[in-house]
This record gives structure tokens, sequence and C-alpha cells, in this order.
């Protein structure tokens, strides 16, 4: 697996596809870029794939500090200069959402077009802040930590349809690792205000309607800020990569692919 040093970070890196162009996707809090595995079959045909584990994930290396946006959208922007594949299309889930906002911003050359979903400009919304301040106060607790997560990222009629089986594996994935922990903590202290006008790559920013982690508002703040951006929402929780998966892929398809 490629790995490139950004500051005191080892970033490592996935390839997979051998397709004419170039997709980045980038992952949310907790493990890394597993998240996005069920996907990249929809993908590979069009795309090389580029799948960054950045810090905070269970396979990069860093000084194990307090992260910024700024950091992982570094690191980010360092995976796409270090494949030799810009600029490239880059989409973002939840924390990763923000992060690619903010390396479509740092550096407008290596990005085409930009895919925000989930995702939210700071932690103005008290409900959010409450969410996140919550998660952070039961990680003593892996079970419940694993549970609450599983409870605001699916919606309830997802949670129900898939079964209890699929539900308790489900609230044991997400684990409160010190990476995981770091994430949370971010995601109580990013601002990327500022950040916002300087995209330049067209964007589409999607929202979940049924969102208990991130509310659906905090993505219709981020359409209204991002500059000729177009907006879609899917009536789903906030994990809409799963709970719909194959109308995902293809609305990010469809708007990566105009011209």
């Amino acid at each position: 697996m490629p790995t490139v040093t950004v500051a005191t970070a080892r970033i490592p890196y996935r390839v997979v596809g051998e397709g004419p162009e170039t997709l980045v996707l980038v992952h949310g809090t907790g493990p890394g870029s597993g998240m996005w595995d069920h996907l990249l079959d929809g993908f590979t045909d069009r795309y090389t794939v580029l799948l960054p584990e950045l810090s905070g994930s269970e396979t990069a290396e860093d000084d194990g500090g307090e992260l910024t946006v700024e950091t992982l959208a570094a690191q980010v922007n360092a995976v796409i200069e270090d494949a030799g594949r810009g600029p490239a299309d880059v989409v973002g889930f939840s924390l990763g959402a923000v992060v690619a906002t903010a390396a479509a911003a740092r550096r407008p050359e290596q990005v085409r077009r930009l895919v925000a979903a989930a995702g939210w400009i700071n932690a103005d919304d008290e409900y959010l802040r409450n969410m996140m301040t919550v998660w952070l106060a039961i990680a003593d607790d892996t079970a419940a930590f694993g549970r609450y997560a599983t409870l605001t990222a699916f919606s309830r009629g997802f949670l129900n349809g898939i079964g209890r089986e699929a539900v308790e594996a489900n609230a044991a994935f997400m684990r409160p690792t010190p990476g995981t922990l770091r994430h949370i903590g971010l995601n109580l202290n990013l601002d990327i205000t500022e950040s916002l006008p300087r995209v330049q790559a067209p964007t589409l920013v999607i929202g979940c309607t049924q969102d208990a982690t991130v509310p659906v508002e905090n993505a219709r703040r981020l359409h209204a800020a991002i500059p000729g951006s177009e907006y879609a929402e899917f009536d789903t929780g906030h994990v809409v990569v799963f709970e719909q998966s194959e109308a995902f892929t293809a609305t990010v398809r469809t708007f990566l692919a105009a011209a």
C-alpha cells in the first residue's frame, strides 16, 4: 500500500481499479476507508479510486495530537499529489465531507468536482454539539458507544428492515479507539466557514432527511454557503452510503459525469 508522509503523519492509501479518471473517497469518523468498500464496484469501471487512511484511522501513523481540518485536508491533497492522479473528483462522507471541502478550497487545481455528503460547517447546531459531546462522554463503555453510534447513524426504518443480527453487528463496529475519539473531538471544534468561498470546483452537497447524527439543516447550510453548488437530499439516516447505496452511487456518478 502506498504511503505518503505529511508533517508528522504517515498516511497510507489504497489504489483500486484502473479507470482513466481519478476518484478520491474520503472517509468519515471511525476506522477508515473500509466504509467505502461496498461501493467500489460501482465506480471502478470508470475510475482509479484512491482511498486515503487519514490521521485517526486504524492504519495511519502520527504523533497522536489534536486533529484539525487543515491537517486532514493537507493529507488528502498529499495523496492526490503522491499518486500523480490530479485533478481528481473527490467525494467525502460526514467528517470526510468537511475534509474534502477544505481540501478543495486549499488546492483548487487538484479537485475537478466535489461531492460532500452528510457534512456540516461547524458545531453551532446545538443538537450536533450535544450529540458529539454525549458520544465522547460514554467512551468508557464500549458497548454503549457502538450502540449509540448505530442508533444515530441509521434511520429507524432501516434498522428494523435489516433485522436484529445485522443491527448487533453494526453496534459492534464502531469502537472508542483513540483515533475515533480524536475524530469526534475534531467534529466538535471544526469550522470551515472561511474556506467555503475558496471552493472553485463544481460541488454537489447531499443531505439526509432523517439524519440523527448531523441534522439535515447542516447540509442545507453547507449548500447555501458554497457558491453555485447543487443539492440532493435522500430520505435516510446519516449513513446514506449504506441505506441507499445504489441510489447514492447513481447520483454521484451522474453529477461527476456532467460536463
